[in-house]
């Protein structure tokens, strides 16, 4: 991983203190004891996908910036995770030599998390970053249990009832949406098994 953020980041400065020191505070925030899904592994399957979807992807450089940075500050107990996280991109890129308007970009795509709705219908980058931070809602049964249970710990604070009620209002209002993913690929091809975990899950909060 550190050699892939090395990659992305040099084409846009030589800065050597800049490079290192950048990839350790990702590092530093992406391994804290209190992550059990927000981690370099949610960050890895994210890349899985967009290496999947890269022939669609306008700005790439971008929307991997943003991948990277998205869950850069995360603490269950705040509700300005992305806003945060999204000001710490902007302050890093800031002294690269990435385009003002590339990094306000990156910062939407970040924002763009927060509520998993795309402001631009038109804008590919923007639901494809909302999709790639969600399709772990459509993987296995199995494979979504072990991301409930990442979840649970790291809400951890919270007693059984009280993080029940939570969570199945949360995943509630995914089933109210019409459509959880935003591109039309992953709509076609994710949607009903996303729906179907999601369902399921709530059954088994009840």
């Amino acid at each position: 991983m550190q050699q892939k953020w090395t990659a992305l980041i040099t084409k846009y400065t030589a800065n050597s203190s800049l490079i290192a020191s950048s990839w350790v505070e990702i590092a530093q925030h992406y391994t804290q004891r209190n992550r059990a899904y927000h981690n370099l592994t949610h960050l890895q399957s994210m890349f899985q996908e967009l290496k999947q979807s890269e022939h669609q992807i306008k700005d790439l450089d971008v929307l991997e910036f943003a991948i990277w940075y998205h869950d850069l500050i995360y603490n269950s107990l705040k509700k300005d995770n992305e806003e945060r996280s999204a000001d710490f991109a902007k302050k890093i890129l800031s002294q690269t030599n990435l385009a003002t308007d590339r990094i306000e970009k990156c910062y939407q795509l970040i924002l763009a998390t927060k509520t998993h709705h795309a402001r631009d219908t038109n804008d590919l980058d923007e639901k494809l970053m909302i999709d790639f931070d969600l399709e772990i809602l459509s993987r296995d049964w199995i494979t979504y249990k072990v991301y409930c249970q990442q979840i649970r710990k790291e809400y951890w604070m919270y007693p059984g009832p009280l993080f029940r009620k939570g969570r199945k209002q949360a995943m509630q209002h995914f089933l109210e949406r019409p459509n959880i993913y935003q591109s039309a690929i992953y709509r076609q091809e994710k949607e009903a098994q996303a729906r179907a975990n999601i369902q399921r899950e709530i059954e088994e909060l009840l």
